[in-house]
């Protein structure tokens, strides 16, 4: 176990890195291709698109590229998955002989391959993830860094505020202050799962 003090240098060091990650707006040469892998991306290929990726950049000798393995986007019928940051670009359907024609056109030569852009419900094409209606009312909250970072990687986690919640208990809070929140969860919990199984249950 790291102490805090090497967790907080972690997370300070580690998030400059990954800033392109979900800073659009930054001015940076280097760039991360996502490539989801989750089960329904992974049964279709995501593996060996992800090697793909990674054989062809060192063929050609390109560097500050990065190929990132993440977890699940959310989007399983659109998979595999392909984002590009910090443009943000989202490519749907990609298939490992893709690979090549995206490392080309988009990170060689900044043109976006208009045929593996996702298409919306109305058809209309979408340059990134968030334009879809599927997610515009959409709120992530225990799920907002899955598609984001490597969950295999647990200096990613923490850069993207892992073990926050430990620091707080250890610093700020008293061990009757733990015991208590924890009660309180549990009865909100409970409340919550009650009211669900009703709903389910057709009870008013």
């Amino acid at each position: 176990m790291k102490t805090l003090e090497e967790i907080g240098e972690i997370r300070e060091k580690k998030r400059r890195e990954l800033e392109l990650r979900v800073n659009t707006k930054l001015d940076t040469r280097e760039k991360h291709i996502l490539v989801c892998h989750g089960t329904g991306c992974t049964s279709s290929k995501s593996p060996e698109i992800l090697e793909n990726f990674r054989r062809i950049l060192k063929e050609k000798n390109i560097e500050n590229v990065r190929v990132i393995k993440t977890g699940c986007f959310g989007l399983c019928a659109k998979g595999p998955i392909v984002i590009i940051r910090p443009e943000d670009t989202f490519y749907a359907m990609v298939k490992p002989e893709d690979c090549e024609e995206i490392i080309e056109k988009h990170i060689q030569n900044g043109e976006i391959v208009e045929r593996l852009l996702c298409k919306d419900i109305d058809g209309s094409k979408v340059k990134s993830l968030d334009e879809l209606n599927f997610y515009k009312k959409q709120k992530r909250i225990a799920l907002k860094n899955c598609g984001v970072i490597n969950p295999e990687d647990i200096d990613e986690y923490i850069a993207f505020d892992g073990y926050l919640a430990l620091e707080k208990v250890l610093k700020e809070m008293s061990p009757e202050e733990v015991i208590e929140v924890v009660k309180a969860s549990r009865t909100s919990w409970t409340w919550w799962s009650r009211i669900s199984y009703r709903k389910e249950m057709g009870v008013n």
